[in-house]
């Protein structure tokens, strides 16, 4: 084994495999690119290029003339070996599966067909965090998804550096999209693969131990998070210490840095690699049906009791956290759809499954509802015919489950939480936090549910010391329901974990040394703190554009965040029966000094009523909250009277509110009406000419891909061919160097007896000259006293029977003249050869032999 050999661990066993994809450009990189991978590094490798269905291929032959590995077309079965080559045959789509190489028939048409993306799709779900992809010269954008299904489940991405390709369409559209981890040339991208698989970083056992980021203040480590922090918004300082080096090490060998502090710098300097960083830390491995016993117990116990529960509404409303792709958000929808049609009672109920995750890019994915072809090792054949659509290249998830789901990007430790919910899936999530968030997070998902609310954890969560909060419903199984919480302590909403907007960036303030306060005053103020906290009511402060900067006190009863991405603007969150008259009232407040009262309004909680008196006041002190504007809410036990001081407050009754609301309707309405009217007789045309061209469109775009997809197979066939005709030239001229070599005069004529070709030395004997190919063999002079050549050639090409003769020249002369057919190597007779061999010497010997055997004659 070399230095380069990838070793295998215990933890390892599966051969890692390399899926190579290639296109118009390809074989030229390919070369480049084997030409620097030893042989014996432990790897498999498969390349996949897009190849002319109706030719045969040519390259396992052209790819194992450059390495010394075995290059192999790839068999129906034919098991993956490590140090071995596999490439794919024409007109087929190559999987992985189980460490075997199945091979199908596209289904798609030629131009719509993406190869490499299903066998990098194929190598995420066989292979996982394994799997490698390598991208080269190509056009179109195929590879593109499948990197992506590879860098999801924490694999490796190499992809040709687009200026080094001859087409980089393909390189580029991987690079573009943010899912290359290493960009180079074909012949650097090998060394720079093992290397990745071989670092080892450095990193400081004291940061592997370590349970708190925060223990570590000035470490590397904590200016890493920092600038992440400040990148994206999202605080990684709350993940466990060993889940962020595992993720840094990865980056930290892709670009073969040693030590965390040589990262740290890496990042200031390269703020492209803080994003890259940002969606390695992203953990999205899941499936669907994860832990079937769960699922089973959810269907048979835990829906349907819930169901039970909301006789009234007919609905229930969940919420998976870090959903990824959407698997398990998928499983709970269609679990409910089951659930449906098993249990009669409970026809016309609905589900609303709020879905939310970090990464965009997993959203994205989770909103397209395509899940690859291996998903049949864990959904069933049933559920697979019922809830999805078979394609070629994977599987859809039908209209009807898709739309019980919406996903949102939401950060579950800044955003706002859904509430009012019924379940709750947060399964393998916790594990990823620290302990102190954890804490943090159960309380919260305790506010989010309803009572008799279901929360559902991964398999190593539980909910810890809060069984006052929770109690377990099937211990075994994760599964707990919410509890009533009748002490006051901690029971509110820990707002304070909120950013003051989730669009905006968290500012870090400059800590200062603070001067030592006396001890009255920490007791003074803490009095303070205590009464505010206790007996203020609740109140928001508002910015000029109504988002909330300031919460102070419980505002549950009278906010609550809308579905969808998180959205901290007053308007959004304000609940049923405040949001009308507020919205006036927050327009009149800027126009009055005094504050506007609003008395008796009614508000929806849960399944109860509340009459609440609002007061909005414009806030023009101190100078740090001019244009701000402060709503205070106060619950009312009893009957309101209008009582009220006219000098200090302007009374503004529901009535008159609703009236104001009403006019202004009616009269957008009648602007609406007028634009309807205007615009329909356009829009009506419009459509018209917009179906037009849009089946141009489909038309112009099917060509285009077709074009497309010839244009490469013919640029391969071309580089295929190219390759040939320097092999054939290297042919000719080993065969003219042969021919000038020998001592032998050849002349090469065609089946008509006209000259194909000759040598040198034949052209001593028989006049010819470069412009005489082409002539017949009756038109040329030579020294040879030969009258019958031109005859005993004829004879030859019709009876296929060699002819052998000695000719004297005019010059004194001899030669051997033997007249053969010429064979093609098919077997074909093509004309006939005529070689010519000095036996002057000889002749000259034989004449001195007889003059010596001759008798002397003696006179007398």
């Amino acid at each position: 084994m070399s230095s380069h050999t990838i070793s295998q661990t215990s933890e390892t066993k599966a051969i890692r495999i390399v899926g190579i994809g290639a296109s118009a450009g390809g074989l030229e990189a390919l070369n480049q690119f084997l030409a620097q991978t030893p042989a014996d590094t432990g790897l498999a490798w498969i390349v996949v290029q897009h190849l002319d269905p109706t030719k045969k291929a040519l390259l396992p032959e052209l790819l194992q003339r450059v390495t010394t590995m075995p290059v192999q077309q790839a068999i129906q079965g034919m098991q993956v070996q490590a140090n071995h080559l596999y490439v794919i045959p024409p007109d087929t789509e190559l999987t992985v599966v189980n460490g075997s190489l199945h091979l199908a028939k596209p289904e798609e048409a030629r131009g719509l067909r993406l190869p490499v993306d299903v066998l990098f799709s194929s190598l995420a779900s066989a292979l996982g965090e394994k799997a490698i992809a390598v991208v080269l010269s190509g056009m179109g954008s195929d590879g593109t998804t499948g990197v992506q299904a590879i860098k999801a489940v924490g694999g490796l991405s190499a992809v040709q550096k687009p200026d080094s390709a001859q087409f980089d369409s393909m390189p580029s559209s991987v690079i573009n999209a943010g899912f290359a981890d290493i960009i180079d040339t074909p012949a650097e991208l090998p060394g720079r693969i093992l290397a990745v698989l071989a670092h080892k970083p450095e990193v400081h056992p004291q940061q592997k131990n370590s349970l708190e980021i925060a223990d570590l203040p000035s470490d590397c480590l904590q200016q890493i998070v920092v600038q992440l922090q400040r990148h994206s918004r999202h605080d990684f300082s709350s993940y466990k210490t060993s889940t962020l080096l595992r993720r840094i090490e990865r980056r930290m060998a892709i670009h073969s840095l040693a030590s965390l502090s040589d990262y740290a710098a890496f990042l200031h300097d390269n703020p492209q690699e803080l994003d890259l960083l940002f969606k390695e830390l992203l953990i999205g491995v899941t499936h669907f049906f994860r832990e079937p016993a769960v699922w089973q117990h959810l269907s048979d116990l835990v829906l349907p009791e819930l169901l039970q529960h909301r006789m009234e509404t007919k609905a229930i409303r969940a919420w998976c956290i870090g959903c990824s792709t959407g698997e398990e958000a998928c499983s709970l929808a269609i679990t409910f759809c089951e659930v449906l049609e098993k249990h009669s009672e409970f026809k016309g109920y609905s589900l609303q499954i709020f879905a939310s995750d970090l990464s965009p890019d997993a959203i994205a994915s989770a909103r397209r509802g395509q899940y690859p072809l291996s998903i049949a090792e864990h959904v069933s054949a049933e559920r697979l015919e019922r809830f999805f659509v078979r394609h070629e290249s994977c599987y859809q998830i039908k209209q009807a489950v898709r739309d019980l789901i919406l996903y949102a990007q939401h950060d579950v430790i800044l955003d706002a939480p859904f509430t009012r919910l019924d379940l709750i899936v947060c399964r393998n999530l916790l594990i990823y936090f620290d302990t102190a968030l954890q804490r943090r997070l159960l309380p919260l998902f305790h506010y989010s549910l309803r009572d008799q609310g279901i929360l559902l954890l991964g398999s190593s969560e539980t909910t810890g010391r809060f069984h006052d909060l929770f109690t377990p419903v099937q211990a075994k199984l994760r599964l707990y329901q919410r509890q009533p919480r009748h002490t006051q302590a901690g029971s509110k909403l820990p707002v304070q974990s909120f950013p003051p907007l989730s669009t905006l960036a968290k500012e870090h303030p400059v800590p200062t040394d603070k001067p030592s306060v006396p001890k009255t005053h920490n007791l003074q103020n803490a009095a303070d703190q205590l009464l505010l906290q206790v007996y203020s009511p609740a109140a928001v402060v508002l910015n000029s554009s109504g988002d909330i900067v300031y919460i102070s006190g419980r505002t549950g009863k009278y906010l609550e965040p809308a579905a969808g991405k998180a959205n901290w603007n007053f308007h959004a969150m304000a609940r049923e029966g405040l949001r009308a008259p507020l919205a006036t009232a927050l327009k009149q407040a800027s126009q009055h000094s005094a504050p506007l009262q609003l008395r008796g309004l009614t508000v929806s909680v849960q399944d109860t009523t509340q009459r609440v008196d609002v007061t909005v006041q414009a806030l023009r002190e101190p100078s740090a909250l001019q244009g701000m504007t402060m709503i205070v809410f106060r619950d009312v036990a009893g009957e309101v009277t209008d009582s009220q001081d006219p000098a200090s407050s302007v009374d503004f009754s529901l009535a008159a509110v609703q009236q104001q609301y009403l006019d202004e309707i009616q009269l957008l309405r009648e602007e609406t009406q007028a634009s309807k009217e205007e615009l329909q007789s356009s829009n009506e045309e419009l459509q018209s000419t917009n179906e037009e061209l849009q089946s141009t469109n489909e038309e112009l775009t099917t060509s285009k891909e077709e074009m497309q997809s010839m244009n490469e197979e013919l640029q391969t066939i071309n580089t295929e061919l190219q390759t040939k005709l320097d092999d054939l030239a290297l042919a000719q001229s080993d065969l003219q160097n042969t021919l000038n070599s020998i001592e032998i005069a050849v002349l090469f004529l065609d089946q008509q007896l006209n000259v194909r070709r000759y040598t040198d030395r034949a052209a001593k004997i028989i006049n010819l000259r470069e412009s005489d190919l082409g002539r017949p063999l009756t038109d040329l002079t030579s020294s040879l006293m030969y009258p019958g050549l031109h005859q005993d050639a004829q004879d030859t090409l019709r009876t296929l029977v060699f002819s052998e003769k000695q000719i004297p020249t005019s010059d004194e002369r001899w030669f051997t003249v033997r007249i053969m057919p010429y064979r093609r190597l098919d077997n074909v007779i093509d004309g006939v050869v005529i070689t010519l061999v000095d036996i002057s010497t000889t002749k000259k010997l034989e004449a001195a032999l007889r003059e010596q055997s001759t008798p002397t004659v003696v006179g007398p």
